[in-house]
Protein backbone atom coordinates (compact mmCIF):
# COMPACT_ATOMS: atom_id res chain seq x y z
CA UNK A 1 0.00 0.00 0.00
CA UNK A 2 1.30 3.00 -1.04
CA UNK A 3 1.08 6.42 0.23
CA UNK A 4 -1.37 7.78 -2.46
CA UNK A 5 -3.68 5.15 -1.02
CA UNK A 6 -3.15 5.91 2.72
CA UNK A 7 -4.23 9.66 1.90
CA UNK A 8 -7.41 8.73 -0.07
CA UNK A 9 -8.75 6.08 2.88
CA UNK A 10 -7.90 9.15 5.04
CA UNK A 11 -9.47 11.19 3.14
CA UNK A 12 -12.82 8.95 2.71
CA UNK A 13 -12.68 8.31 6.84
CA UNK A 14 -12.62 11.85 7.23
CA UNK A 15 -15.69 12.56 5.18
CA UNK A 16 -17.61 9.42 6.60
CA UNK A 17 -16.76 11.22 9.95
CA UNK A 18 -17.91 14.65 8.50
CA UNK A 19 -20.98 13.45 7.25
CA UNK A 20 -22.48 11.68 10.43
CA UNK A 21 -21.32 14.81 12.71
CA UNK A 22 -23.23 16.57 10.61
CA UNK A 23 -26.18 14.33 9.14
CA UNK A 24 -28.95 13.75 11.87
CA UNK A 25 -32.94 12.68 11.55
CA UNK A 26 -35.87 13.93 13.29
CA UNK A 27 -38.73 11.27 14.16
CA UNK A 28 -42.49 11.85 14.11
CA UNK A 29 -42.12 11.82 18.07
CA UNK A 30 -39.53 14.38 18.40
CA UNK A 31 -38.92 18.12 17.96
CA UNK A 32 -35.76 19.76 17.26
CA UNK A 33 -33.93 22.90 17.71
CA UNK A 34 -30.93 24.23 16.05
CA UNK A 35 -28.76 26.42 18.09
CA UNK A 36 -25.38 28.43 16.00
CA UNK A 37 -23.20 29.03 19.33
CA UNK A 38 -25.74 28.87 21.78
CA UNK A 39 -28.08 31.33 19.93
CA UNK A 40 -31.77 29.85 18.66
CA UNK A 41 -31.56 29.61 14.61
CA UNK A 42 -34.23 27.13 13.65
CA UNK A 43 -37.18 25.27 15.27
CA UNK A 44 -39.47 24.43 12.19
CA UNK A 45 -38.20 20.73 11.55
CA UNK A 46 -40.80 18.45 10.20
CA UNK A 47 -39.36 14.48 10.53
CA UNK A 48 -36.97 13.54 7.80
CA UNK A 49 -33.06 13.90 7.24
CA UNK A 50 -31.06 16.99 7.57
CA UNK A 51 -27.56 18.52 8.01
CA UNK A 52 -25.50 20.97 10.61
CA UNK A 53 -22.38 22.29 10.41
CA UNK A 54 -20.27 20.34 13.51
CA UNK A 55 -18.85 22.38 16.06
CA UNK A 56 -20.43 25.27 14.76
CA UNK A 57 -24.30 23.77 15.28
CA UNK A 58 -25.52 22.35 18.17
CA UNK A 59 -29.27 19.95 17.73
CA UNK A 60 -31.26 19.46 20.61
CA UNK A 61 -34.22 17.42 20.40
CA UNK A 62 -37.31 16.88 22.81
CA UNK A 63 -39.81 14.04 23.03
CA UNK A 64 -43.29 15.45 21.18
CA UNK A 65 -45.28 12.38 22.78
CA UNK A 66 -47.70 13.09 25.75
CA UNK A 67 -45.95 13.39 29.01
CA UNK A 68 -47.05 13.14 32.44
CA UNK A 69 -46.42 15.26 35.41
CA UNK A 70 -46.73 13.59 38.63
CA UNK A 71 -47.08 16.44 40.90
CA UNK A 72 -46.22 15.31 44.96
CA UNK A 73 -49.16 15.92 47.56
CA UNK A 74 -49.77 19.23 48.46
CA UNK A 75 -51.65 21.07 51.58
CA UNK A 76 -54.52 23.26 50.88
CA UNK A 77 -56.83 24.71 52.74
CA UNK A 78 -60.68 25.05 51.26
CA UNK A 79 -63.71 27.76 51.94
CA UNK A 80 -64.50 25.90 55.40
CA UNK A 81 -60.92 26.65 56.72
CA UNK A 82 -60.22 23.38 56.72
CA UNK A 83 -56.87 21.70 55.23
CA UNK A 84 -56.42 19.04 52.38
CA UNK A 85 -53.47 17.17 50.82
CA UNK A 86 -54.23 16.96 47.61
CA UNK A 87 -52.50 14.79 44.95
CA UNK A 88 -52.63 15.66 41.08
CA UNK A 89 -51.03 15.01 38.09
CA UNK A 90 -51.72 16.64 34.57
CA UNK A 91 -50.76 14.88 30.81
CA UNK A 92 -49.28 17.73 28.40
CA UNK A 93 -46.81 17.76 25.07
CA UNK A 94 -44.80 20.52 23.18
CA UNK A 95 -46.56 22.96 21.36
CA UNK A 96 -43.87 25.03 20.75
CA UNK A 97 -40.95 24.22 20.92
CA UNK A 98 -39.16 27.56 20.41
CA UNK A 99 -41.28 28.99 23.21
CA UNK A 100 -40.53 25.39 25.16
CA UNK A 101 -36.77 25.85 24.57
CA UNK A 102 -36.36 29.60 25.90
CA UNK A 103 -38.85 28.75 28.37
CA UNK A 104 -36.99 25.71 30.04
CA UNK A 105 -33.40 26.31 28.76
CA UNK A 106 -33.77 23.17 27.32
CA UNK A 107 -34.42 21.43 30.21
CA UNK A 108 -37.60 19.07 30.43
CA UNK A 109 -37.33 19.08 34.22
CA UNK A 110 -37.70 22.73 34.39
CA UNK A 111 -41.17 22.34 32.50
CA UNK A 112 -42.67 19.90 34.89
CA UNK A 113 -41.50 22.27 38.25
CA UNK A 114 -43.34 25.18 35.93
CA UNK A 115 -46.25 23.11 35.41
CA UNK A 116 -46.60 21.61 39.04
CA UNK A 117 -45.78 25.12 40.27
CA UNK A 118 -49.12 26.16 37.93
CA UNK A 119 -51.19 23.15 38.24
CA UNK A 120 -50.82 23.51 42.10
CA UNK A 121 -51.74 27.32 42.49
CA UNK A 122 -55.00 27.01 40.00
CA UNK A 123 -56.12 24.02 42.26
CA UNK A 124 -55.46 26.29 45.59
CA UNK A 125 -57.32 28.74 44.15
CA UNK A 126 -60.15 26.79 43.14
CA UNK A 127 -60.23 24.97 46.94
CA UNK A 128 -60.18 28.02 47.82
CA UNK A 129 -63.66 28.52 47.25
CA UNK A 130 -65.67 25.41 47.33
CA UNK A 131 -66.21 23.38 50.36
CA UNK A 132 -65.72 19.53 50.53
CA UNK A 133 -68.57 17.98 48.90
CA UNK A 134 -68.07 20.30 45.76
CA UNK A 135 -64.26 19.36 45.50
CA UNK A 136 -64.65 15.51 46.49
CA UNK A 137 -67.81 14.32 44.39
CA UNK A 138 -69.84 17.05 43.78
CA UNK A 139 -68.60 20.09 40.90
CA UNK A 140 -64.99 17.80 40.38
CA UNK A 141 -65.42 16.79 37.22
CA UNK A 142 -66.31 20.77 36.25
CA UNK A 143 -63.51 22.29 38.38
CA UNK A 144 -61.15 19.88 36.35
CA UNK A 145 -62.45 21.00 33.20
CA UNK A 146 -62.02 24.41 34.10
CA UNK A 147 -58.66 24.33 35.40
CA UNK A 148 -57.39 22.21 32.07
CA UNK A 149 -58.61 24.97 30.11
CA UNK A 150 -57.64 28.21 31.58
CA UNK A 151 -54.24 26.19 32.48
CA UNK A 152 -53.71 25.55 28.76
CA UNK A 153 -54.10 28.95 27.80
CA UNK A 154 -51.55 29.82 30.00
CA UNK A 155 -49.05 26.84 29.56
CA UNK A 156 -49.61 27.55 25.82
CA UNK A 157 -48.10 31.42 26.28
CA UNK A 158 -45.29 31.28 28.59
CA UNK A 159 -43.96 27.30 28.78
CA UNK A 160 -44.98 26.68 24.63
CA UNK A 161 -46.82 23.38 25.97
CA UNK A 162 -50.53 22.08 25.32
CA UNK A 163 -51.95 21.07 28.54
CA UNK A 164 -54.32 17.88 27.95
CA UNK A 165 -55.97 16.89 31.12
CA UNK A 166 -55.39 18.06 34.73
CA UNK A 167 -56.90 15.16 37.20
CA UNK A 168 -56.73 14.91 41.40
CA UNK A 169 -55.77 11.91 42.03
CA UNK A 170 -56.47 11.59 46.11
CA UNK A 171 -58.02 13.73 48.58
CA UNK A 172 -56.97 13.46 51.81
CA UNK A 173 -57.88 15.12 55.03
CA UNK A 174 -55.30 15.52 58.45
CA UNK A 175 -56.59 13.08 61.30
CA UNK A 176 -58.12 16.26 63.21
CA UNK A 177 -60.66 17.34 60.27
CA UNK A 178 -61.26 13.76 59.50
CA UNK A 179 -63.45 12.75 62.45
CA UNK A 180 -65.24 16.01 62.23
CA UNK A 181 -66.34 14.93 58.61
CA UNK A 182 -66.75 11.64 59.46
CA UNK A 183 -69.17 12.90 61.84
CA UNK A 184 -71.13 15.52 59.77
CA UNK A 185 -71.15 12.61 56.61
CA UNK A 186 -73.00 10.42 59.26
CA UNK A 187 -75.43 12.82 60.45
CA UNK A 188 -76.14 13.55 57.05
CA UNK A 189 -76.83 9.84 56.05
CA UNK A 190 -78.88 9.41 59.46
CA UNK A 191 -80.86 12.77 58.39
CA UNK A 192 -81.49 10.74 54.89
CA UNK A 193 -82.49 7.45 55.98
CA UNK A 194 -84.68 9.60 58.76
CA UNK A 195 -86.31 10.93 55.31
CA UNK A 196 -86.80 7.82 53.63
CA UNK A 197 -88.23 5.95 56.63
CA UNK A 198 -90.52 8.96 57.01
CA UNK A 199 -91.53 8.62 53.32
CA UNK A 200 -92.13 5.20 53.67
CA UNK A 201 -94.07 5.10 56.58
CA UNK A 202 -96.12 7.67 54.69
CA UNK A 203 -96.74 5.44 51.39
CA UNK A 204 -97.10 2.50 53.79
CA UNK A 205 -100.10 4.54 55.54
CA UNK A 206 -101.43 5.55 52.53
CA UNK A 207 -101.20 1.89 50.78
CA UNK A 208 -102.75 0.65 53.94
CA UNK A 209 -105.59 3.21 54.15
CA UNK A 210 -106.40 2.39 50.53
CA UNK A 211 -106.64 -1.14 50.80
CA UNK A 212 -108.86 -0.93 54.20
CA UNK A 213 -111.11 1.42 51.69
CA UNK A 214 -111.07 -0.97 49.29
CA UNK A 215 -111.51 -3.96 51.45
CA UNK A 216 -115.41 -2.23 52.94
CA UNK A 217 -116.57 -1.51 49.46
CA UNK A 218 -115.40 -5.09 48.17
CA UNK A 219 -117.19 -6.72 51.56
CA UNK A 220 -120.42 -4.26 51.37
CA UNK A 221 -120.93 -5.31 47.50
CA UNK A 222 -119.93 -8.60 48.08
CA UNK A 223 -123.22 -8.58 50.84
CA UNK A 224 -125.02 -6.60 48.70
CA UNK A 225 -124.84 -9.44 45.93
CA UNK A 226 -125.42 -12.16 48.87
CA UNK A 227 -128.46 -10.50 50.17
CA UNK A 228 -129.75 -10.26 46.37
CA UNK A 229 -129.02 -13.70 45.52
CA UNK A 230 -130.35 -15.12 49.48
CA UNK A 231 -134.06 -13.01 48.37
CA UNK A 232 -134.46 -14.55 44.98
CA UNK A 233 -133.93 -17.95 46.55
CA UNK A 234 -136.39 -17.40 49.13
CA UNK A 235 -138.98 -16.16 46.89
CA UNK A 236 -138.06 -18.62 44.39
CA UNK A 237 -137.98 -21.13 47.01
CA UNK A 238 -141.05 -19.97 48.26
CA UNK A 239 -142.63 -19.94 44.56
CA UNK A 240 -141.76 -23.80 44.97
CA UNK A 241 -143.10 -24.81 48.10
CA UNK A 242 -146.46 -22.77 47.05
CA UNK A 243 -146.55 -24.10 44.15
CA UNK A 244 -146.29 -27.86 45.16
CA UNK A 245 -148.65 -27.00 48.62
CA UNK A 246 -151.50 -26.13 45.77
CA UNK A 247 -151.08 -29.36 43.67
CA UNK A 248 -151.40 -31.62 46.91
CA UNK A 249 -152.48 -29.26 49.78
CA UNK A 250 -153.26 -32.69 52.34
CA UNK A 251 -150.03 -34.54 51.68
CA UNK A 252 -147.94 -31.26 52.24
CA UNK A 253 -149.64 -31.13 55.83
CA UNK A 254 -148.71 -34.73 55.97
CA UNK A 255 -144.98 -34.67 55.55
CA UNK A 256 -144.86 -31.39 57.52
CA UNK A 257 -146.21 -33.36 60.14
CA UNK A 258 -144.02 -36.74 60.00
CA UNK A 259 -140.95 -33.87 60.04
CA UNK A 260 -142.39 -32.38 63.57
CA UNK A 261 -142.36 -35.51 64.69
CA UNK A 262 -139.28 -36.92 63.98
CA UNK A 263 -137.76 -33.25 64.95
CA UNK A 264 -139.69 -33.45 68.48
CA UNK A 265 -139.13 -37.04 69.03
CA UNK A 266 -135.48 -37.94 68.53
CA UNK A 267 -134.16 -37.89 72.16
CA UNK A 268 -135.94 -39.80 74.45
CA UNK A 269 -135.31 -38.36 77.27
CA UNK A 270 -137.38 -35.36 76.00
CA UNK A 271 -140.39 -34.41 77.58
CA UNK A 272 -143.33 -32.95 76.13
CA UNK A 273 -146.70 -32.19 77.04
CA UNK A 274 -149.36 -31.91 74.84
CA UNK A 275 -153.14 -32.02 75.00
CA UNK A 276 -154.20 -35.45 73.88
CA UNK A 277 -156.77 -33.78 71.50
CA UNK A 278 -154.36 -31.80 70.21
CA UNK A 279 -153.79 -30.67 66.47
CA UNK A 280 -150.02 -31.80 66.77
CA UNK A 281 -151.41 -35.78 66.97
CA UNK A 282 -154.29 -35.28 64.01
CA UNK A 283 -152.52 -37.68 62.10
CA UNK A 284 -151.69 -40.14 64.85
CA UNK A 285 -154.90 -40.53 65.79
CA UNK A 286 -156.27 -41.05 62.12
CA UNK A 287 -154.18 -41.98 59.26
CA UNK A 288 -156.23 -39.54 56.88
CA UNK A 289 -155.60 -36.80 59.18
CA UNK A 290 -159.06 -35.90 59.54
CA UNK A 291 -160.43 -33.85 62.69
CA UNK A 292 -162.49 -35.12 65.28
Amino acid sequence: MNNRTLVIIAALLLAVLAISSSAFVVKETEKAVLLKFGRLIRTDYEPGLYFKIPLVHELRKFDARIQTVDSSPVRMLNSENKFMMVDSYAKYRIFDVSRFYVATRGDERNAVRLLSEQINDRLRNQFGVRDLHEVVSGQRDELMAEITTNLNQAAQTSLGVELIDVRVKRIDLPPEVSESVFQRMRAGRELEARDHRAKGQEASERIRANADRQKVVIEAEAYRQSEELRGAGDAEAASIYASAYNKDPEFYRFTRSLKAYKETFQNKADMLLVDPDSEFFRYLKDPEGKSQ
